[in-house]
């Protein structure tokens, strides 16, 4: 395989920032030090009938049969000692507690054949919404990431969901521990420190992507020369901002190559006894991570993140794109078809939830769990894209915003085209060449709010803005090359978008 040219934002400089030990390290300055530590691996776990991965791809609700896709799936424990760090408002961090130690575990999946693999790995970062881990962005990319031959680790980097670990399977997963180095010391008179430090994983996210290049276990034999991350929460952003631009492979090269990060949630606290950095806080607008940032925003979350928009940059160190994609909503089929069986959700300590279960019947209106394909195509491009940026120097194409009338104050609201449609933002086809219109979000208790649903044209009307079947699909077809082109669509995800349309 050719070596690529290296984009300038991956050069170090001659002073090159490097993770370190000392008591304050400033993102501003550039310093001498030590790189981050390999941690020591231990596995593959050996898998038997009665002990087995929690999210096998195996016993999801929705199977993944990896071996008749070339890939393997191997489980392994990662050990090592991370600083626990306060983070001040000016952005530098301080070692509150240095060198505690931990133990937390790794889903790999990889191809068997090291020659099908395409040198990209992506860490991600297990939603915890319900306890366990849960691999969103694995839920909406697999088949990109299966396709291309990519390598995915699931990292489990929560103490909430190393104890449902444990009480799904005690022996397997004894050996896993976020014990707080500081069991005694109390946050506050008031509030007892806990027995776990959840502050524990920002170096634990550093020495496990550290891992990952180091051509051993687990990835030994796949020369890795991408690496992202990516998540679905708060937790993600915050060692981006935080933390990365600190952290150096002994190579003087950031640990991580780039990252797609979905919403825009408010960062997470640097330990347990810290507070959030409050909304208005200018940490809260990621900025000069060192490597390409891709965050991407459903149409549900717009008005919600809407005074942490910043502009897109491809500024040498501060290379940021912002996707708005129109008609999402927050969460949708894809997202849930790839949780634990109802056996597992159980043996993990949660009320059980069938995914296929139309949930959305408590909402108004009464909807099924529908499944809109656009925030999965968006994903799936924006790993191409970041791959193209950071392999080959092209930086990824950049979109509107979604329209706001009134932005940032209480009369806020979406602006929308004649088929009630959202204006601006990352398109589809769907929304282009509509046979329905799009909302995403609906009213009604608990998760109804981030739902979609969709009300779908008569066939009058339908007639009289497209004329017939043929000149319908014939639009629907020009909006999926034109897309394509834009880079919106992966040439595979728009072979499959054409398969999939129906005349109206």
């Amino acid at each position: 395989m050719s070596r690529a040219r290296t984009p300038h934002w991956l050069i170090p400089p001659m002073a090159a920032i490097v993770f370190f030990c000392a008591a304050t390290m400033d993102a501003q300055e550039s310093r001498s030090g030590t790189p981050v530590v390999i941690p020591k691996v231990t596995g593959p776990i050996p898998v038997t009938a009665d002990s087995y991965p929690s999210m096998a791809a195996s016993k999801l609700q929705d199977v993944v049969d990896l071996p008749a896709r070339g890939y393997v799936e191997e489980e392994f424990f990662v050990s090592g000692a991370a600083n626990v760090y306060d983070w001040n408002a000016d952005g530098s961090l301080t070692v509150k507690m240095p060198n505690a130690p931990y133990t937390t575990r790794i889903l790999v999946r990889r191809p068997a054949d090291p020659a099908r693999f395409s040198g990209t790995a992506i860490v991600e970062m297990g939603n915890n919404a319900r306890r366990y881990d849960w691999g969103f962005t694995w839920s909406l990319s697999y088949d990109h990431f299966l396709e291309k031959g990519d390598a995915w680790v699931l990292l489990t980097y929560v103490p909430a969901a190393v104890d449902a670990l444990k009480q799904f399977n005690a022996t397997r997963y004894a050996p896993l521990s976020f014990a707080n180095p500081a069991p005694g010391v109390a946050c506050a008179p008031d509030r007892p420190a806990s027995s776990s430090e959840e502050g524990l994983r920002w170096d634990m996210i550093s020495q496990v992507g550290a891992l990952l290049k180091s051509g051993g276990a687990p990835l030994a034999g796949f020369r890795v020369e991408r690496l992202y991350a990516t998540s679905h929460g708060g937790e993600l952003p915050t060692y981006v901002t935080a933390v990365h631009p600190h952290a150096r492979l002994a190579n003087g090269r950031p640990v991580y190559d780039g990252f797609v990060i979905h919403r825009y949630a408010g960062l997470a606290r640097i330990n347990q006894c810290a507070a959030a950095p409050a909304a208005t806080d200018a940490r809260q607008i990621t900025r000069n991570a060192g490597v390409p940032v891709i965050r991407i925003v459903a149409q549900t979350d717009v008005l919600g993140t809407y005074q942490r928009r910043r502009a897109d940059s491809d500024e040498r160190g501060d290379a940021y794109r912002l996707y708005e994609v129109a008609g999402a909503p927050h969460a949708d089929a894809a997202f849930y078809r790839h949780i634990p069986s109802l056996k597992e959700q159980t043996a993990l300590g949660t009320q059980p939830f069938l995914a296929f279960w139309p949930f959305g019947e408590q909402c108004t209106p009464e909807i099924p769990l529908m499944e809109f394909p656009v925030m999965r195509y968006t994903v799936d491009a924006a790993f191409a894209n970041l791959d193209r940026w950071v392999r080959d120097g092209i930086p990824a194409p950049k979109a509107a915003r979604i329209e706001v009338k009134n932005g940032g104050t209480p009369q806020a609201a979406l602006a929308t085209d004649q088929f009630g449609n959202a204006i601006g933002g990352v398109r589809s086809p769907y929304l282009d060449v509509p046979t329905a219109t799009y909302f995403a979000s609906t009213q009604g208790p608990g998760t109804c709010g981030n739902l979609g649903h969709k009300d779908e044209f008569s066939w009058q009307r339908l007639e009289t803005v497209y004329g017939s079947s043929a000149k319908y699909t014939a639009k629907f077809n020009e909006a999926i090359d034109r897309l394509m082109k834009e880079r919106w669509l992966t040439e595979s995800d728009a072979k499959k978008v054409k398969a999939e349309v129906r005349e109206p």
